[in-house]
């Protein structure tokens, strides 16, 4: 989780993934897994809850609170600009995604 925090932190303005995880009645570990899928899902084409949603299988509600609390699709852009950016992190946060989701 410290990565991530670490990079939630410079995007959203120090999201910490344990508090968000109690605030939405999750647990940190699909906090990190909806987060990265939402990253993913923001460049690829469609809507990005969606899309998330798909990925997680949490419902678009949950996802949309996870966004809100991120700062929004801006400061998703930011993120995922980010994970793009630290040697494929991004890819590697999804298959976490899809593996704690069932979806491998």
């Amino acid at each position: 989780m410290g990565m991530l925090d670490g990079l939630l932190g410079q995007v959203t303005q120090n999201v910490d993934v344990k508090n968000l995880a109690e605030k939405i009645g999750l647990t940190p570990e699909q906090i990190e897994s909806a987060v990265a899928a939402l990253g993913q899902a923001h460049a690829a084409p469609g809507d990005t809850v969606a899309t998330a949603a798909e990925t997680t299988g949490l419902p678009t509600d949950t996802l949309q609170q996870i966004l809100a609390h991120l700062g929004g699709e801006g400061a998703l852009a930011g993120f995922a600009s980010q994970l793009a950016g630290q040697g494929g992190v991004l890819g590697q946060l999804g298959g976490l995604a899809e593996g704690f989701f069932g979806k491998k």
